[in-house]
């Protein structure tokens, strides 16, 4: 692995592309032990629904998944880094205000389909053992296996990558031999290939159209597939992607050729996957269908994980407490969300119970994901890589498919669709909260011209009669340029309670486009006594702030710049290092603001996603550090209009009382 600050490349080595395999291929990867259930489900067996049926899945798996996902979205990482997030921060500097919303409508749609993967995958691997002991109970066992894989979440993806890359390898190979295995036996189901037996499915066979809906099964792994980019690297993943494609066809093409076989009956309760494995292996083959599952669990947790890291450094969710459980970059770990899907995953198999049952539910959320990756897709390619030809072809061939992928999804809705829909909505509309709410504190944070206030200063530190706040105070401030400053904070220093100090900071935190930059600068307001620094961070690097600033400051006494050492004299005999205090500002709607209904309900939301979100303090690891915390009045809208009227009577006794002063004798 080489890399920059910026950026990581990830050399195309064997030992990548296993560890690709562990981490990014588990979803799409167990995918053939649904598809081919779901396309017949309950229907008589035929050669057009069969060979339609084929034809889908090898041209969604070409078109989509490797000509969108490994060819087109791959080409559009931001410094190696993949994902919807990672897409919008390449497009955003273009100053179009709707590219947000494709961003996080595609983020609701992954984090709910995180809801439901893990426990549709794992239950559809464990049913096998119904085949030879039909009276089993499975929801207990699938329970039991959610809980273990999201307890060895904590231990990272490297951790993961290494021990589940080899048992993916050892799943494709299984799959791809047992799918040759029965292709040999009828290679005539090859003719699939030819796209117009898909064509029939969909156009002339009764309700084929909305097959399609069980074909998308087969390609919902993409998007973690792109998410999951920065762990192993575009080259690994690509060359991955070829020997996982074909395995994944052997399967397909095996199971269509043995449904072939059935041909004029119903599957009864019988799963493809596992028919076409001999009963010696069946045994060997749930267990490892098992592990691979986890395995797929496993990826769309770590890119849910990923997806909520890059959107808190956004300030698109709600701040919440980040683990590192190893040094490589992109590894990281989520407590409260990793046990938000556990809840969410154990409640779903409980609601449905059998995968089957699921497949309802399973695909309708990721849709509205590929649209919106596709959108923002198109927009890349004709503002980035202008290249308006390419973007009109991608725009009317994905659209039109995903279109298509969607409308048949539609009709999921009613049969568990809706469940994954009001958790993507939620999702939804807590982020669309928190982006109107900054909106509004952005749109009506005033700032004003700093120098102006540095006479004010400079009078406040020689001023005796005002007792100091702290040696060194340090604000952290919304404005970006040292020429500005928040009136919060001058309101703060000479308004609320004058606050003396020996040398002010203010302190800018900015999130850049680039993942992993992590730079600073620092303008000298007032030699050794006021300064603005401005950090640069990448919106996956740590914002442990408290670490950086420390390490500013160390640059800067070894530069001569400032002088830690405490300016109190008993203290400073001792070499004691100087005190520090954060102030950190808190604005208020006020309440002499007239608000419109919609502004105030966003207010009202964004208190309450506040209460339970990690504080300011805690989320740029400050909370030992010396901090206070201020609450600031601000005007979201017109000052409200007041009237009030004296009353007559107290004019005119007033007028008396002041005549008869007037006329008292000297």
């Amino acid at each position: 692995m080489e890399g920059s600050k910026d950026t990581i490349k990830y050399q195309l080595t064997v030992a990548g592309v296993l560890v690709s395999l562990g981490i990014i291929y588990g979803d799409i990867g167990t995918s053939p032990l649904y598809v081919f259930r779901s396309i017949v489900g309950s229907s008589v067996i035929n050669e057009d629904l069969v060979l339609g049926g084929a034809s889908c899945v090898f041209w969604t798996l070409t078109l989509i998944t490797t000509t969108k996902y490994i060819y087109l979205a791959l080409n559009a990482d931001n410094k190696g880094e993949g994902g919807i997030f990672a897409l919008y921060a390449l497009v955003r500097k273009f100053k179009a205000g709707w590219v947000i919303f494709p961003a996080i409508i595609g983020c609701a749609a992954i984090i709910a389909d995180g809801f439901i993967t893990p426990a549709f995958s794992i239950s559809a691997a464990v049913e096998g053992l119904t085949i030879d002991y039909p009276d089993i109970p499975t929801m207990p066992i699938v329970i039991t296996i959610l809980v273990l894989i999201f307890v060895f979440q904590q231990f990272g993806t490297n951790v993961v990558g290494k021990t589940f890359g080899p048992i993916m390898l050892i799943w494709f190979i299984f799959i791809g031999f047992f799918g040759a295995v029965q292709l040999v036996q009828n290679p005539g189901v090859l003719r699939a290939l030819n796209p117009m037996y898909a064509w029939n499915l969909l156009m002339i066979y009764p309700g084929g159209f909305w097959l399609l809906s069980a074909v998308f099964l087969c390609t919902t792994g993409a998007e973690a597939l792109y998410s999951d980019l920065g762990h192993t690297g575009k080259s690994n993943v690509r060359m991955g992607w070829v020997f996982v494609k074909l395995c994944l066809l052997l399967n397909y093409f095996g199971q269509a050729a043995w449904l072939i076989s059935q041909n004029g009956q119903t599957l009864n309760g019988r799963i493809p996957f596992y028919s076409i494995i001999p009963e010696p292996l069946l045994i060997f083959a749930i267990i490892i269908a098992t592990a691979a599952a986890i395995i797929a669990s496993q990826a769309l947790i770590s890119g849910t994980f990923t997806l909520v890291n890059e959107a808190m450094k956004l300030k698109l969710w709600p701040s919440t407490r980040i683990r590192y459980p190893s040094q490589m970059k992109g590894q990281i770990y989520i407590p409260a969300i990793n046990w938000l899907l556990l809840a969410g995953t154990i409640l779903v198999v409980l609601r449905f119970g059998r995968s089957e049952n699921m497949e309802g539910a399973y695909g309708l959320a990721i849709t509205f994901d590929m649209l919106m990756t596709t959108t923002l897709l198109v927009y890349y390619f004709t503002t980035v890589k202008k290249s308006r030809f390419r973007s009109a072809l991608l725009a009317m061939l994905f659209f039109t498919l995903e279109g298509m992928f969607l409308v048949s999804n539609l009709d999921k809705f009613k049969h568990g669709g809706s469940f994954t829909f009001v958790i993507a909505f939620t999702f939804f509309l807590l982020m669309f909260i928190l982006l109107k709410a900054r909106g509004l504190r952005d749109r009506h944070t005033e700032f004003v011209d700093l120098k102006h206030y540095v006479p004010l200063i400079q009078d406040l530190q020689a001023d005796t009669t005002v007792p100091k706040e702290s040696t060194n105070l340090v604000f952290m401030a919304v404005a970006d340029s040292k020429r500005y400053i928040d009136s919060n904070i001058i309101y703060s220093i000479f308004k609320k309670r004058p606050k003396k100090a020996d040398v002010y900071w203010f302190l800018h935190v900015d999130t850049v486009d680039s993942p992993y930059t992590s730079k600073y600068s620092v303008d000298t307001i007032v030699p050794r006594k006021c300064f603005f620094v401005r950090i640069k961070l990448g919106f996956k690097a740590d914002h442990r702030v408290n670490l950086l600033f420390a390490r500013i400051l160390h640059d800067m006494a070894e530069n001569a710049e400032i002088d830690l050492v405490s300016h109190y004299d008993s203290l400073r005999k001792h070499s004691m290092p100087a005190d520090f205090k954060f102030i950190i500002l808190h604005s208020l709607a006020s309440v002499d603001s007239e608000i419109s209904t919609f502004d105030n309900l966003i207010i009202q939301g964004y208190r309450f996603i506040k209460k339970y979100s990690l504080s300011t303090e805690e989320m740029y690891g400050l909370e030992l550090a010396n901090v206070e915390v201020e609450t600031v009045p601000i005007m979201v809208g017109p000052v409200a209009k007041v009237r009030i009227k004296r009353e007559k009577e107290d004019v005119e006794r007033q007028k008396e009382i002041n005549y008869s002063n007037q006329n008292k004798p000297s």
